[in-house]
């Protein structure tokens, strides 16, 4: 390698996986100057990308792009995938806002873990041509793990990269990758079982429920759908109950106290309720007795419910509504 190849600046987007890792340390042996950037919103986190930061010391940008990225999934013009993720679309906007970050910094390139052929629908040779054409900077994305078996880009032609030391991987076995680890003493990494909760289908359903009743929504609502029962009571109304210690707690974390009703059973263990959003007496109502068909008050008796919101803090008495009641309402 030449003294000026020491010069060449990359910026790679990093998920914080294993190829991830792998793509930056390979273009870092080139003597090459890597760093990350990580894009989060609440269906995908920047976790494990500071954590091989840390492990690789490879700096890494965070970034929120909650915003941009709703304008995208609400209408991807390559659509979904088995649920709500626009893989495609997904990977576009990545890069095309990584472009922008290249071009201010003074990065030469882009690259990337992708494996062609690892995902069937985001890896195959057409989806990353179409992610490239629509990313601002056809050319300039290289993908040091497949590099072999794909086109020459911008900075391979320039010779800013050597290609005799980039690799040909294709398909979905990762033991090229568990050798390479080996190889950069790479112990502890990330399993690769996707991080994004766009292809749970739970989380879909919910998300795709709150697309149909509400034209605005805030991030701390789209974080709320990752936890607790979801029951839809009508298009205005739909409560969210807790089911374990956590969720109760993160339903608190994520509520709005401004105009969302808490309720929980007093007196009996139970689970935290949130009614989103105002709502009429007749639906607190409701709501207090589906909470206290959830929790360990007895079903014979009146329970008392406390019910908390920007109008005060009040007792109510309801009658339990069991959960099979209502199992219809569920999202």
């Amino acid at each position: 390698m030449t003294s000026s190849l020491k010069k060449v600046r990359a910026l790679g987007l990093s998920s914080g996986g294993l190829d991830s890792i792998l793509s930056a340390l390979i273009l870092r042996d080139q003597g090459i100057e890597v760093e990350w950037i990580s894009f989060e919103t609440p269906f995908f986190s920047s976790a494990k990308a500071r954590q091989a930061a840390y492990k690789t010391k490879i700096p890494v940008t965070i970034k929120n792009i909650t915003q941009v990225y709703l304008k995208m999934l609400k209408n991807p013009p390559c659509g979904y995938g088995k649920y709500m993720n626009p893989c495609m679309d997904c990977h576009a906007l990545m890069f095309k806002l990584a472009s922008t970050i290249m071009k201010n910094k003074d990065f030469n390139f882009l690259f990337s873990g992708e494996v062609l052929g690892q995902r069937p629908m985001s890896q195959t040779k057409s989806s990353l041509r179409y992610v490239e054409k629509h990313s601002d900077i056809d050319g300039y994305i290289l993908r040091p793990l497949s590099a072999m078996r794909l086109p020459l880009s911008i900075p391979e032609k320039e010779g800013l990269v050597n290609r005799e030391l980039l690799l040909d991987l294709s398909g979905r076995s990762r033991k090229p990758q568990i050798k390479l680890a080996e190889k950069f003493g790479i112990t502890e990494y990330p399993n690769p079982a996707g991080g994004c909760l766009l292809t749970d289908k739970g989380y879909s359903a919910r998300l795709k429920d709150l697309f149909e009743h509400r034209s605005t929504y805030t991030e701390k609502e789209l974080h709320l759908l990752k936890y607790g029962r979801h029951l839809r009571f009508d298009n205005n109304t739909k409560l969210i109950i807790g089911r374990t210690k956590q969720d109760n707690e993160k339903i608190i974390k994520y509520h709005n106290p401004s105009r969302d009703t808490i309720i929980k059973v007093k007196d009996f263990p139970g689970p935290i309720v949130i009614v989103p959003h105002r709502a009429s007496k007749d639906i607190i109502i409701k709501a207090a007795s589906i909470c206290a068909g959830y929790s360990k008050a007895p079903g014979d008796t009146k329970a008392d419910v406390q019910v908390v919101n920007s109008c005060g803090n009040e007792t109510i008495k309801v009658t339990a509504i069991s959960p099979e009641k209502v199992k219809e309402l569920l999202i």
